[in-house]
């Protein structure tokens, strides 16, 4: 399981992140990790897993898996592909690739059999308490209307980040809370793990960055 406080970045299918992009990307964050002995993973497209396992020490992760196994599913996601691969693990339900609580609970069981991690995406608090039922490691709280922008959750709405923290603690206290959108700096990050989160996801805070080891590095600067 990964371990925390953690920063894990999200690539996405930013033009910036993708393909030679991704693995420039993660070997940044891996010198940073290794330099500084703070957490650090990388999710990216199924098509960068390889390349990046290969090349990194940090974790990587798949950014979706679909609730399939083996067999004719032609174009979908089969947990077992990125395995095989080189991820140890997945981000499922994320606000851009949402499923139905049927599906999350089939990907996290799946998951689980193929001893991946799973972070599992939620956009407010009583999505958290029902993902939470299921158990998976880890929960991320990403309000869809604060991705991408200019203004970290933790500070347009923090109760939204505690207020999960507690209500997964009620429900199981081995489900870890993560939180994101519009994340950008070591503050933000700071603001997080005093609200009761073990750490972020974020993406564009970096990607979209002119200067990405600068952000990482402040990114971590608080912890």
């Amino acid at each position: 399981m990964l371990k925390t406080p953690v920063i894990v970045l999200n690539m996405k299918t930013y033009t910036e992140s993708t393909g030679k992009n991704a693995l420039d990307i993660a070997k940044m964050m891996d010198k940073v990790s290794i330099e500084t002995g703070i957490n650090m993973a990388v999710s990216v497209q199924s098509i960068d897993i390889k390349e990046c396992s290969d090349n990194i020490s940090i974790p990587v992760f798949a950014e979706h898996i679909d609730p399939i196994k083996p067999g004719s599913h032609t174009g979908w996601i089969l947990p077992e592909a990125v395995k095989s691969v080189g991820a140890v693990g997945s981000l499922i339900n994320h606000s851009e690739h949402r499923l139905n609580l049927a599906d999350i609970d089939f990907c996290i069981s799946r998951a689980k059999e193929l001893d991946l991690d799973q972070i599992v995406c939620s956009n407010n608090i009583l999505t958290s308490k029902a993902i939470a039922t299921l158990s998976p490691n880890f929960l991320a709280v990403e309000p869809p209307e604060l991705i991408g922008g200019d203004i970290s959750v933790t500070t347009a709405n923090p109760d939204i980040v505690s207020g999960s923290v507690n209500a997964v603690k009620d429900i199981d206290d081995d489900v870890k809370v993560l939180c994101g959108a519009g994340v950008k700096n070591g503050v933000d990050v700071a603001r997080a793990i005093e609200l009761g989160s073990v750490g972020v996801l974020l993406a564009s805070g970096i990607i979209k960055s002119k200067n990405k080891e600068k952000i990482i590095r402040d990114l971590i600067s608080e912890l």
